[in-house]
């Protein structure tokens, strides 16, 4: 029985090596979130017999869970990179149509002049009008990702007069984004949908900084940046991640003496058996 607890505790530390190696691999990947394993002990005793009696029979690893925690915001020098302060994710739609989820704000302007993430997905937003900037469709409790459209920063913008071109794009900490032309007129393009989940654990995740929805999770509750639940977003700033170096290195040696503790008490109990062997013999 020595062998399988203890052989319990190897994978258990080997868990814990593979999710702290993931966050220091990770440390400096826009919006990353760190990963924590999550252990529980495994115990059995047949029905008339008492608990006292009986050792424990190991770990199990009950899951590996994300620490959502607000990453360090950094300054860049791109208007239309965005960080979240507070709770709230942008929402993004992949070309075949996938919503997903993400805190990852590196956005840039695409070939069609939309403004598309890292992989490529489109910023999610509220259709609002361009003079006013007053959302044609206020989000409610039942809004779903249905109701946003893409985000398009056209370089001229049909009605200014000789069809001036594009100077600059402006994001407010409510989302709004605006842009304004060369003729000194503002056009307000949209307002950045923000998502909530019930469950931030029961998020699925789908790599690149970015989480799907799940029953787990709950379905998305959209509304307005600096608004609510949500937080401010900040242009040109990046959400950097939520490692820190020092806590994982510690943690690395912690989950390291672990796996040598385990690895001892299998040599221990191999020492042990192969010294009964021989006496029997």
């Amino acid at each position: 029985m020595t062998f399988y607890v203890s052989l319990s505790g190897l994978k258990g530390a080997q868990a814990d090596l593979s999710a702290i190696s993931n966050n220091v691999a990770n440390v400096n990947s826009t919006a990353f979130k760190k990963s924590k394993a999550q252990f529980g002990d495994i115990f059995a005793a047949a029905p008339m017999q008492t608990t006292h009696q009986v050792a424990g029979q190991g770990v199990r690893v009950q899951g590996i869970t994300q620490q959502f925690t607000q990453g360090t915001i950094e300054t860049t020098d791109k208007t239309l990179d965005m960080a979240i302060t507070g709770e709230g994710f942008f929402t993004v739609k992949a070309e075949d149509g996938t919503i997903s989820y993400t805190r990852n704000g590196a956005f840039s302007v695409d070939d069609d002049r939309f403004a598309v993430d890292t992989t490529g997905s489109r910023i999610q937003v509220f259709a609002v009008d361009p003079n006013t900037g007053v959302p044609t469709t206020a989000p409610t409790s039942a809004s779903t990702p249905a109701d946003l459209i893409d985000l398009q920063v056209p370089t001229t913008y049909q009605g200014l007069a000789d069809g001036a071109q594009l100077t600059s794009v402006g994001v407010a900490k409510d989302g709004l984004v605006s842009a304004i032309y060369a003729d000194g007129s503002t056009v307000y393009l949209g307002q950045v949908a923000m998502a909530s989940f019930n469950s931030l654990e029961g998020l699925r995740q789908q790599g690149d900084a970015h989480w799907s929805s799940t029953v787990a999770s709950g379905n998305p509750i959209l509304g307005l940046a600096n608004e609510g639940m949500f937080g401010a977003v900040n242009s040109g700033s990046l959400e950097r991640s939520n490692v820190d170096i020092t806590d994982e290195l510690v943690s690395l040696i912690a989950a390291q003496r672990n796996f040598q503790a385990n690895s001892k008490a299998i040599e221990a109990a191999n020492t042990l058996t192969t010294t009964i062997v021989n006496i029997r013999t």
